[in-house]
């Protein structure tokens, strides 16, 4: 008996964001769906594990009428543990055939794909063996618009769905905040970093904190073919990324 493909979707902004109701119906095309998502959200956890604190996974019921082909938990941990997690309960006696993450509220493109819990899920479907993509919007809003960044997400996932990925690579998709985007291009990160990254204030007790800001510097500005120029441009980028940091 043929079975529809099984698909095994995360994010980091938490299982009510926009973005990851976008991508879960329009996977919904392509076979069955389990979403397993933070309880709430987990932004620049990039691979991180919970270790000294029990997790939970609690079945979600909100959605069944407008996503009825999609299985919905919440985990009260990081992307990387909703996928481990979802690995080793939901999915113990199915593998999935493919794992989508995102689609994040903001860029993760250039250096930020190291800290981004987005694509720290990605990379864990990878370490599994699973061909993975991680999904990203340059908006940060709540309310960020993704329907047309969504043509190129259904291609990609047609395309991944009957090719593959080689093994350890997964994919890192960022499109830019745009209502008419230029196209799709397979790209290289750009060469980046974040500077000033911290406001420092003081509290009422005149004790100083800190709360997280920054710049994004490009190092390599007159590179027209990094994906931070790519996206500049309006493309949809693809970057290749893997799993083995060994240095070659």
């Amino acid at each position: 008996m043929n079975r529809r493909p099984l698909i095994l979707v995360s994010n980091d902004d938490g299982y009510r964001a926009r973005g990851v109701h976008h991508l879960t119906r329009l996977l919904q095309e392509f076979g069955d769906v389990v979403a397993v998502c933070p309880e709430g959200p987990q932004s620049g956890k990039s691979m991180a594990i919970t270790v000294y604190e029990p997790l939970r996974i609690t079945p979600v019921d909100d959605y069944r009428e407008d996503e009825p082909d999609v299985e919905w938990y919440h985990v009260n941990g990081t992307p990387t543990d909703c996928v481990k997690i979802a690995m080793h309960t939901v999915l113990r006696d199915r593998r999935p055939d493919l794992v989508c993450t995102g689609i994040n509220h903001g860029s993760n493109a250039s250096v930020n794909v190291l800290y981004s819990g987005t694509m720290g899920a990605a990379f864990e479907g990878c370490v599994f063996g699973i061909p993975s993509i991680g999904f990203s919007l340059c908006d940060h809003s709540p309310e960020a618009d993704f329907l047309p960044m969504l043509p190129y997400v259904r291609r990609i996932v047609e395309d991944v769905m009957e090719k593959g990925l080689p093994e350890g690579v997964c994919l890192n998709v960022n499109a830019p905040k745009c209502s008419d985007l230029a196209g799709i291009r397979h790209t290289v990160a750009c060469k980046g970093h974040w500077s000033d990254e911290y406001a420092e204030y003081t509290d009422p007790h005149g004790r100083p904190y800190y709360w997280m800001t920054g710049r994004f510097i490009n190092e390599e500005p007159d590179n027209p073919d990094t994906d931070d120029a790519l996206l500049a441009r309006g493309f949809v980028t693809i970057v290749p990324c893997q799993i083995d940091r060994t240095s070659k």
